[in-house]
């Protein structure tokens, strides 16, 4: 199997699962704190996952290149080096970014939800009361995505598999011990136990920091070892150079990380106002909110979990095939990628589209807002397509040293984004926010695959053929689909509640799902994106 794919795997596996648990500890967290609630947590990780991105300063994922590059050039005691002065700057830029973040929480909080008219259900004290509890996981975060993207320029993705599984668990423990003593035990407020629930992120992070420790402890040995045998002469440069190489990589992937949360913040600073002045009520706008920032967000990202392992796998081994300048390679990796994604996430995101009533219903309950609530996940779930070609896109630039293009892609997305927003409120209502955000995600994307056409001149021919007989699949997948919801609805699971809900979501995926992978697999598509080893599925499909 190659790299890429035993990476992507990987990764994938454990991002996938995490987000599952995400989702699954929606249900008891909803049942406590109520569906409305959720627009108060979602202010406070608007802000704080920008602050994330801006604090790490893109270096993470730097490191995995920069490691990757001088590995392949037999240099070892350099990546070292860059490991060890990358650490002290990250506990400093946490350090900043957690005081910022905490004492700016008042101001952030007016910005957001102040203002005649506004009608959001919570006021600003609380909202800079949650964001002030989510502040302190900025004090680990940075400096422990370090060794994470340390291993990951070994090509080594499981300490960050197994740290990225360990983190959400322990979060979600604490989250859902803390908000049930707090409700039903010492009977506090909602506010305080959303504020514990964001407080959560931090005690999640020390999990992870525990599990990236131990293997550092396991695996140093082997790295030591390497470090010893080195036979080319180790580049002295001095930490002002080797920085300065750090950050040439690092600042596009700032705005590759602050995409989302960009798109986000927007919607955070417009959305309640623009909703209100069109005449929607509290419930409405808290709902709406929470659908397209954090409850319908958690589903639809889950199809993008596949890129962002798959970019995290792809960037060392298009850096090394391309500091090798192994053209032929590169060109065949950076395909694979593109290919990848389409295969995965234009069926999934159909599917989503096709049952987002059930799906919502299946994870948070059907009420008097169902209808309302799964119409906006319906059209939000094609927008996981745009996201994730803009992930691996931009991952992608990176490895052929053209990262600067991302700054031009995403200020072009962000400008869509900025302009489009409250007048497609005005004219869609709340799906206005989601097809500005859709238009100026597919904006970037497109730009950045230009880019990468246009550098590597590699041919799309492939592309297109296998993208066009996915579409095809994908229509075939989506009628059945289709044709299954009505019969269970109708004839099977009549009553409008969650287990009705549940039934039809997995029967109707699962059936769905299966008759996509037959046909890919007796076309031999599947063969032909994912390798020999699509051959082990044959057993399911005889």
């Amino acid at each position: 199997m190659s790299k890429i794919l035993r990476g992507t795997l990987l990764i994938t596996g454990a991002n996938y699962l995490s987000k599952i648990l995400g989702i699954l500890y929606v249900i008891p967290f909803e049942a406590l704190v109520g569906g409305t609630a959720f627009s108060l947590f979602s202010f406070a990780y608007t802000p704080y996952t920008i602050l994330i991105s801006i604090s790490t300063m893109g270096i993470p994922l730097a490191m995995s290149k920069f490691v990757s590059k001088y590995n392949t050039l037999g240099d070892y005691q350099t990546g070292r080096r860059m490991f060890r002065l990358a650490i002290k700057v990250m506990m400093i830029t946490g350090i900043l970014a957690f005081l910022l973040l905490f004492f700016s929480s008042e101001f952030i909080a007016k910005i957001a939800i102040s203002g005649e008219g506004t009608n959001f259900p919570y006021s600003v004290d609380q909202v800079s009361f949650v964001i002030k509890m989510v502040s302190f996981a900025l004090l680990i975060i940075p400096a422990m995505s370090i060794v994470r993207g340390f291993f990951q320029g070994y090509g080594s993705m499981g300490p960050s598999a197994v740290s990225t599984v360990m983190e959400q668990i322990v979060r979600i423990i604490f989250l859902l011990g803390s908000v049930f003593l707090l409700l039903k035990v010492f009977d506090g407020t909602i506010t305080n136990a959303i504020g514990m629930a964001t407080f959560a992120t931090f005690v999640g992070a020390l999990g992870s920091l525990f599990v990236l420790g131990y293997f550092w402890k396991v695996r140093k040995p082997y790295l030591d070892q390497q470090l010893h045998t080195q036979k080319v002469k180790t580049r002295h440069f001095d930490s002002k150079q080797m920085f300065k190489e750090l950050i040439s990589y690092a600042g596009p992937f700032v705005l590759v990380g602050l995409a989302t949360p960009v798109y986000q913040l927007i919607d955070q600073l417009t959305f309640p106002r623009a909703m209100s002045a069109i005449g929607m009520g509290e419930d409405h706008v808290g709902l709406a909110y929470s659908v397209i920032v954090i409850l319908g967000h958690k589903l639809v990202i889950i199809p993008v979990t596949l890129a962002t392992g798959l970019s995290l796998a792809l960037l060392p081994v298009i850096t090394s095939s391309f500091t090798a300048q192994k053209r032929d390679l590169y060109i065949q990796q950076i395909n694979q990628a593109l290919q990848i994604i389409m295969l995965i996430i234009i069926p999934a995101g159909v599917g989503l589209s096709i049952l987002g009533y059930e799906a919502y219903g299946t994870f948070y309950g059907i009420d008097k807002y169902s209808e309302f609530t799964g119409q906006l996940l319906s059209w939000y779930a094609p927008v996981s397509l745009f996201f994730g070609l803009f992930t691996v896109s931009a991952s992608i630039l990176q490895g052929i040293n053209r990262q600067n293009f991302a700054l031009i892609s995403l200020s072009v997305g962000v400008g869509i984004k900025l302009v489009l927003n409250m007048p497609f409120i005005f004219l869609f209502e709340a799906k206005g926010a989601i097809f500005a955000t859709g238009l100026a995600v597919l904006t970037a994307s497109f730009l950045n695959v230009w880019k990468i056409k246009r550098t590597t001149e590699m041919p799309f021919k492939a592309l297109y053929k296998r993208t066009l007989l996915i579409l095809i699949f994908t229509a075939v997948m989506a009628l059945v689909v289709l044709l299954i919801k009505w019969l269970l609805s109708s004839f099977i699971f009549m009553e409008d509640n969650r287990f009705s809900s549940i039934m039809i979501t997995f029967i109707s995926a699962g059936i769905g799902g299966y008759l996509y992978l037959w046909l890919c697999f007796k076309s031999t598509l599947l063969e032909r994106v994912l390798g020999s080893r699509a051959n082990k599925l044959k057993r399911i499909f005889i």
